[in-house]
């Protein structure tokens, strides 16, 4: 796969992500898919996904920056969200609040297969 491709599959990925596309989405998530070093699979991983969304109803998720490796993707992705009760450990209660994650993919057969990813917490925090 060429880097163009790859570039052009993870933004198909992340439009799948924000129409909230699950029957779609092992188009995009490996079997074996990993996130953080926890194997999911595709039906942990869509879990994990639709708990983001139960948690913020209007997650959205942005591209700021994205960088291509085959088989690497580095994506910084921007949130304007505004997150129900407690979120990553932070009473948010409906604060409207801004912040990043930095993430790493890793694609095998077209699919992401492992997943690294970091909040910018102390963002949020200092919202708060």
């Amino acid at each position: 796969m060429t880097q163009p491709d790859l570039a052009t599959l993870y933004r198909h990925y992340i439009d799948c992500l924000n129409n909230q596309d699950w029957d779609n989405l092992a188009q995009y998530v490996h079997a074996d898919a990993s996130h953080n070093g926890r194997k999911l699979g595709v039906a942990g991983y869509r879990a994990m996904l639709e708990n983001d969304y139960q948690q913020i109803p209007d997650l959205k998720f942005n591209i700021e920056m994205l960088s291509c490796d085959t088989p690497l993707v580095a994506s910084r992705l921007m949130f304007d969200c505004t997150p129900k009760g407690v979120f990553l450990g932070l009473d948010i209660n409906g604060k409207k609040i801004k912040f990043a994650e930095n993430v790493f993919y890793e694609f095998r057969d077209g699919k992401i297969i492992n997943v690294w990813s970091v909040l910018d917490k102390a963002a949020i925090e200092a919202q708060l």
